[in-house]
């Protein structure tokens, strides 16, 4: 807590900075900390005394989240205390990964009790119970919903599709890291997850244990990147790396802080939507002494951008940590131009700079989340020259068989007229731009 001295006409602000994200109530903007800044004139009425001034302290009361959430908690976890449903650690132990447990809390339609019934057999279940209380409880369309609770869909494999459709075991350098790119590598830290979304690119391995943070498995990929000098970037995904202790993150982001050659890290995360809980101060003053250090943050609706989830980006963003955002096309979910702004603008407004929008991966299974190629030009189209370019993510398709990121753009050039290039705007206008060396 900061109090500035207090005295004639001066400001004083009084800042908490609470722990952890969700754990009070007061009302704050989407900057997330509280301030509140007070303006003391002098007193000059001649018949009161002066008397010392001083700022009331502010003090922080427990939340329970918002008016969704306490009906959740008061219907399942009524004996909850407020510290145990601030604590991530809870959260992961708590998980709900069962069909006994989620008939409780769900009206599962008929495909939601198939899926559950093969649950498994690809992907495993498990959600938080902070995102289950994001959850409709009676409408299976709901996109939250749809996107952690299992169909029978996920079992029918359509064409192009495959467990690994991007080619990552075949560019596999050691185990769990991949270098496909020449100057950057992919290091999987491990295959585990708070909740495990159903399109994920991954389902082949996450949730199955074969991929852990142990040091002999890691230090054999230390050792490959120090052999590796023209690799300098290396994005630690997984499974979900802040899924991992503090402590074991900690070793190894200091182990590649020893290569001399890395010039920067960076992390592939979705806890800020589905476990805001973990992004802790302990968290973020042991990230600060790896820098420079970015973050890749998963965001699929609106409906994730939650109080909790602002207060854990503004903790992240307020470490020296760049965030940007990565999210997939998903038909049904967020394959509408209202939808995708909303998030985009919410992304913004957390301090994330939307990055990259995916077309959904040819995953087995994946089918009934891919939406047509032209959706995702279309909502694209829409944003752009309609809303602040920081808001356009750029769209790519990950090329099946290890292509890489292809970014994929609308035309917006019309063709040639003699030394003149026609383009058109954002409004449909067809504008003349002079090019006689492209001729």
């Amino acid at each position: 807590m900061n109090d500035f001295d207090i005295g004639p006409s001066t400001i004083s602000r009084v800042e908490v900075d609470e722990e952890p994200p969700g754990s009070f109530s007061q009302s704050r903007s989407y900057h997330g900390r509280l301030r509140v800044q007070q303006r003391l004139w002098p007193l000059t009425l001649p018949e009161l005394p002066r008397r010392e001034i001083s700022t009331p302290a502010i003090v922080a009361r427990p939340s329970r989240g918002s008016p969704r959430c306490r009906a959740f908690r008061k219907a399942f976890y009524r004996d909850v205390t407020d510290k145990q449903w601030n604590d991530w650690r809870w959260h992961a132990r708590n998980r709900i990964r069962t069909r006994g447990q989620l008939e409780k809390m769900l009206e599962l339609s008929a495909d939601e009790r198939e899926g559950l019934e093969r649950a498994g057999e690809i992907l495993p279940v498990a959600t938080t119970p902070y995102y289950m209380s994001l959850i409709s409880s009676d409408d299976p369309q709901q996109p939250l919903r749809r996107t952690v609770i299992p169909t029978a869909s996920e079992f029918a494999q359509a064409r192009g599709e495959s467990a690994d459709p991007l080619g990552e075991d075949h560019d596999s350098a050691t185990p769990g890291m991949v270098h496909r790119y020449p100057d950057r590598v992919l290091l999987l830290a491990l295959d585990s997850c708070s909740s495990y979304c159903r399109y994920c690119t991954r389902s082949r391995v996450v949730g199955q244990g074969d991929i852990v943070p142990n040091e002999a498995r890691l230090k054999q990929a230390f050792e490959y990147l120090r052999n590796h000098k023209e690799v300098r970037d290396v994005l630690v995904s997984g499974g979900d790396p802040l899924f991992m202790s503090d402590d074991k993150l900690d070793w190894i982001l200091t182990n590649l802080r020893s290569i001399p050659h890395l010039e920067f890290i960076r992390i592939g995360t979705k806890m800020p939507a589905v476990l805001p809980q973990r992004i802790t101060r302990e968290l973020c003053r042991m990230l600060r002494k790896h820098h420079p250090l970015w973050m890749s943050l998963h965001f699929a609706h609106p409906d994730e951008c939650t109080q909790e989830s602002y207060q854990a980006c503004e903790r992240l963003a307020d470490a020296g940590i760049p965030l940007g955002s990565q999210t997939v096309l998903l038909r049904g979910i967020n394959d509408t131009l209202p939808t995708m702004k909303s998030l985009m603008h919410h992304m913004l407004k957390m301090r994330v700079r939307p990055y990259y929008l995916y077309q959904c991966d040819p995953i087995t299974g994946s089918a009934h989340f891919r939406t047509p190629v032209s959706k995702g030009l279309e909502i694209i189209e829409g944003l752009r020259g309609h809303t602040t370019g920081y808001a356009v993510p750029t769209f790519v398709i990950d090329a099946p068989g290890g292509g890489g990121k292809i970014p994929l753009l609308p035309n917006y050039v019309v063709g040639r007229d003699g030394e003149d290039l026609l383009l058109r705007n954002f409004e449909g206008n067809t504008y003349r731009y002079s090019d006689p060396e492209g001729v």
